[in-house]
């Protein structure tokens, strides 16, 4: 047994955190990562000054769409191994292994944790699609799932089963992957806390070595530029709500004052710590989110109740329809909707799947995994059902403007559906508000996550170190909204989904790292 402890024991490297650190002008940090990061990034800021983003833009498309056109089966059945590989772990074994230790203790209550984890992952995407995703798929806005015909009993089924398929148990699974690998190899085994720790069982001490600086390089440019992305994409929302309730023009200089706004309120944030910033707000944003949701749902009672039920038949009945990428009808849905969404998903988990990782020490896998994949899942359900059941109410009952015209503009769609409620205008006051502090605290845990990995693990490192990073979010994103507008933020999307293919692999190999790593722990016991 001995000798099975020392093939996978993790506890042979002499490697100390921070030990390659250079501390300079009050910054500690990682020299092949932070220089080489920051180098690439003020690069690109300089190529898109210097470039056409039309141009960058059509060239970026087509490298997505070869990419989800193609492989299209490798992103779906990836995700389906993901969500078999969490649900395993929380009826296995494995589920009794404490994060930190046996003896380790949670650092956040039960709620400030499942608060903090939810504000990062998806609070904001379901702001953004909550009432445009469900009617775009009941209306064929853009095509139709499994190609249900439009406008059909049927079709609202479908639609909401199918936008709980994307916002439910997959997603979760991606970032539960990374947030675990990251959590157990970081506070089990006491290595830095960054992607490269994760793949020592596999490479040893050469994840020290620039193996390990390309791994970690290239998450620090997925989180920034996907971040950049939504920070982009959620100024064009607020400003399109600013617009929508006050008259004031929603055009680029509204949207850069938005980020502006957003990353002074983040620098602040981040300069007060996870404590006295991401807890807080985020604990402040769910009461908010919690409260607007009741709301909504008391409004149109018998159309939210009666939607809950629809959902999860939807999400039941199609699951595994949905789940199958070969020899679908709907090919143009599946392409341009849910292999997007996993590469975007994907995209995303190294900056998601790190915050969570940093708040879930002392958690039992088993109490990771249900609080991670099944407890926001059940939240998305009420959530996605509120908003999208109301919001295809009005579009079948000729109701307001998206009965009138259905879905016009994504941005704009809650708005539009608040318009036919009572207190329309504190609800889309309340809404701005809600979609301006997510972004906060998704900047504030993405500057965190991006200082972890370029102080070399570190998870203290100094002030200005922070703010530098979130500085840097906000200017990404106000440079590519001010240069090129939508086709400059449009041209980044692209590219970063474009990254996810070979995060994929990436991934994959993290599920094989990480009971590589359960192994030392069981043979321990």
């Amino acid at each position: 047994m001995s000798k099975r402890i020392d093939k996978y024991s993790i506890d042979n490297t002499d490697y100390t955190v921070g030990q390659d650190n250079i501390q300079k002008w009050g910054f500690d940090v990682h020299n092949p990562v932070f220089g080489t990061s920051a180098g690439l990034i003020l690069l690109f800021l300089v190529a898109v000054l210097v470039s056409d983003p039309a141009a960058a833009k059509s060239v970026l498309n087509g490298v997505k769409n070869s990419i989800i056109n193609g492989l299209d089966a490798l992103f779906i059945w990836a995700g389906n191994i993901f969500v078999l590989f969490c649900l395993a772990l929380i009826v296995s074994p494995y589920g009794k292994i404490r994060i930190g230790g046996k003896d380790a203790e949670a650092d956040y209550s039960r709620t400030s944790w499942l608060a903090m984890l939810f504000a990062a992952g998806m609070g904001i995407g379901l702001m953004f699609w909550s009432v445009a995703e469900p009617v775009a798929y009941y209306t064929g806005w853009y095509e139709t799932p499994l190609n249900v015909t439009p406008n059909t009993p049927e079709a609202f089924e479908v639609a909401m089963g199918a936008t709980m398929y994307h916002w439910g148990l997959h997603p979760w699974a991606i970032y539960g992957v990374v947030a675990l690998s990251l959590a157990f190899f970081a506070f089990n085994k006491g290595l830095p806390l960054s992607i490269r720790s994760i793949f020592y069982p596999m490479l040893g001490d050469r994840v020290w070595g620039w193996p390990g600086h390309i791994i970690d390089i290239f998450a620090v440019l997925a989180t920034m530029f996907g971040l950049a992305t939504s920070l982009g994409l959620g100024a064009q929302q607020a400003a399109s709500g600013i617009e929508h309730v006050f008259g004031i023009d929603g055009g680029i200089g509204l949207q850069v004052a938005v980020i502006t706004v957003v990353t002074l309120l983040a620098i602040f944030s981040v300069a007060r710590g996870i404590d006295g910033g991401v807890k807080l707000l985020s604990n402040i944003n769910m009461l908010v989110a919690l409260a607007l949701l009741v709301f909504v749902a008391l409004v149109g009672f018998s159309v939210s109740m009666s939607t809950v039920p629809t959902t999860v038949a939807g999400y039941v009945k199609n699951f595994v329809a949905l789940s199958n990428p070969h020899g679908r009808e709907d090919q143009a849905w599946m392409h341009g909707w849910t292999v997007f969404y996993w590469a975007w998903w994907v995209s995303w988990s190294p900056f998601v799947g790190m915050f969570i990782a940093r708040v879930s020490k002392g958690r039992t896998i088993r109490e990771f995994m249900i609080a991670v994949l099944i407890v926001p899942t059940l939240v998305t359900t009420l959530w996605m059902s509120v908003f999208g059941g109301q919001a295809i109410d009005q579009v079948m009952n000729g109701i307001g403007v998206l009965g009138e015209k259905g879905l016009t503009a994504v941005p704009l769609a809650m708005f539009e559906m608040f318009e036919s409620l009572p207190m329309s205008t504190l609800l889309s006051v309340i809404a701005i508000i809600l979609v301006m502090v997510f972004f906060i605290t998704s900047s504030d845990s993405g500057s965190l996550v991006i200082d972890n990995i370029t102080a070399g693990g570190k998870m203290d490192s100094p002030m200005p170190q922070r703010i530098f990073w979130a500085s840097m979010e906000g200017a990404v994103a106000a440079v590519l909204l001010y240069v090129g507008g939508t086709e400059a933020i449009e041209a980044l999307q692209a590219g970063a989904i474009s990254t996810a293919l070979p995060f994929v692999f990436i991934l994959l190999l993290m599920c094989v790292s990480l009971v590589m790593g359960f192994r030392t722990e069981r043979f321990r016991d």
